[in-house]
């Protein structure tokens, strides 16, 4: 789906809701970047990305541009977003899994941030 056409459902379906600079700043990217973004998170999966959930794929793909893009924002708060959206989008108990896998990620994709946190 182009991002312009996710942005239309936002857009009628999230008023009020969505963070319009962020959306901006992010999705346009996360659409272009799928395969490189799903080659990154397969080796942390227990299936194929094509057989996830599509909101548990979503979510993934935005965490993981998340955490290799936008080192400004901690790691522990960057899945903590995703696993929230999880909880009121997802399948029940999809948290636990997006959980999982982003701090599965984020131990690649941040090494010094995670460990640093694993030591405390």
């Amino acid at each position: 789906m182009a991002a312009k056409d996710i942005e239309a459902q936002f857009r009628k379906e999230f008023v009020g809701k969505t963070d319009w600079v962020f959306f901006h700043a992010v999705l346009p990217k996360v659409v272009q970047s799928c395969a490189q973004l799903d080659a990154q998170l397969e080796p942390c999966l227990d299936r194929k990305i094509a057989a996830l959930d599509p909101v548990e794929k979503a979510l993934l793909r935005l965490g993981t541009f998340e955490l290799e893009h936008r080192l400004d924002v901690p790691y522990r708060v960057v899945i903590n977003e995703y696993v929230e959206l999880a909880k009121v989008f997802g399948a029940t108990d999809g948290h636990k899994y997006i959980n999982g896998i982003l701090d599965r990620l984020a131990k690649t994709l941040r090494p010094a941030s995670s460990d640093a946190k694993a030591g405390e």
